[in-house]
């Protein structure tokens, strides 16, 4: 070998083992469904003066997350009051945005304080992006901004609005559909069980309905769904309001339904170690419970493993780090469980108000909350806060974190935290 070209091959190596380490952040709660990030090198220190590659003004209003495939960044949002729904595609490296696509107009409909108009969160599988709003209406753009397809064929209704996001897999457009009566009694579907839910999984390339999944009796939600693989099976998990459910992933047959009352509930259900884990209940019944994965029926709470009481969060979804399971309540609390048993081990007071759910990467947790900060903690079972980054800006949309930058959308602006590359 040539000893002189050495030199020369190190940096291409370092810069190959850099490419083949990033991660795409491709829908809500990235990769894994689950808030997780396999990246080691993820900025700890930023302010809105600091550390920031770049910033960019989005129009309009939407707290949906920004979601990240190799170069680009893609973010939805509504103007016009909610009228216009838009998809817009930026420049990874330095935020130019690339295209702004209209991609039709809605009727806003009823929706509480805290949500938008185009709240779900977008996700892509490297080819196309894919979009929901908040009457329901599902759209695909290629990468170059044009509309590959259109779907609205399923209009929603609820009490809160549209809050849930969809997940892709495979083929396959998944999105939970938890809505309530828009009828004389508006209690149904809301306070009342009523079994018009469903969950809906379209055709990816052509946007046709491959399979719709009736819940049965329950109340509204806004949880996105998640994936279990196991023994060469493949079951969407989905929580609603009263309870969490299994779906044959091939032809949307309901498998199996177990009991976990509340409604309104926010946060999207975790899997882990055969496990799942969830969070819902109001009016003195608030409580995380996990249950054992792979019965059939209505079970109710037969697999129920463990129960916890304290430490629920009522919108953040919570953060499974085996052996641990932390959660970040709406008031600032911050909790860390035993995953297997529920068990406390520790219950700190972080500070401000929560809507974002918590992220992971490189051994720690990033929370942001509804003021713009970011506190970012150890993730292990003793409480240790490693930073505050405040930017001061209201934010609700969570974090996504790819290829060595965080992504913080703010009420009015899309941050790219971390250095140059």
């Amino acid at each position: 070998m040539n000893m002189t070209r050495i030199p020369k091959l190190i940096p291409m190596l370092l810069i190959s083992a850099a490419v083949l380490h990033a991660e795409n952040w491709p829908e809500f709660r990235g990769p894994t469904h689950q808030g997780v990030s396999s990246e080691q090198k993820v900025p700890l220190h930023w302010s809105s003066e600091s550390n920031v590659l770049w910033q960019a003004a989005i129009p309009g209003e939407s707290w949906s997350s920004p979601i990240v495939w190799g170069d680009r960044v893609f973010i939805t949002t509504a103007t016009d009051s909610g009228a216009t729904c838009r998809v817009l595609s930026l420049d990874r490296r330095s935020g130019r945005v690339i295209w702004n696509q209209e991609v039709f107009q809605q009727v806003p409909r009823h929706k509480q304080r805290r949500n938008t108009d185009a709240t779900p969160t977008p996700a892509t599988d490297g080819e196309r992006v894919y979009a929901c709003f908040g009457d329901g209406s599902f759209v695909a753009l290629s990468f170059g901004g044009d509309v590959a397809w259109t779907n609205r064929a399923y209009p929603f209704y609820g009490e809160h609005g549209l809050g849930t996001s969809p997940i892709l897999h495979r083929d396959l457009l998944i999105m939970a559909r938890d809505g309530s009566s828009e009828g004389e009694d508006k209690k149904l579907g809301w306070q009342q069980p009523w079994d018009q839910s469903y969950v809906v999984a379209l055709d990816s390339k052509s946007g046709k309905e491959r399979w719709k999944g009736k819940r049965g009796l329950s109340r509204i939600s806004h949880g996105g769904p998640n994936i279990w693989e196991h023994d060469g099976r493949v079951e969407v998990v989905s929580e609603a309001g009263d309870v969490v459910q299994g779906f044959d992933f091939l032809t949307g047959d309901r498998l199996w339904s177990n009991e976990v009352i509340g409604e309104g509930k926010v946060p999207s259900v975790v899997i882990g170690d055969g496990l799942a884990f969830t969070s819902g209940g109001w009016g003195g019944k608030e409580t995380v419970k996990a249950f054992r994965l792979g019965g059939r029926g209505d079970m109710k709470e037969a697999n129920l493993v463990w129960e916890q009481r304290k430490g629920m969060p009522k919108v953040p979804s919570m953060l499974y780090l085996k052996p641990h399971l932390f959660a970040m309540a709406d008031s600032g609390i911050a909790t860390c469980m035993k995953a297997d048993t529920g068990e406390l081990l520790w219950q700190e007071r972080v500070g401000g108000n929560f809507s974002a759910s918590p992220v992971s990467a490189g051994g720690r947790i990033y929370l942001l909350s509804d003021e713009g900060v970011t506190t970012v903690i150890e993730a292990g079972p003793e409480f240790r806060v490693l930073a505050k980054n405040p930017l001061g800006e209201k934010a609700q949309a969570s974090i996504a974190i790819s290829q060595g930058n965080i992504f913080i959308r703010t009420a009015n602006r899309l941050y790219c935290v971390g250095g140059k590359e």
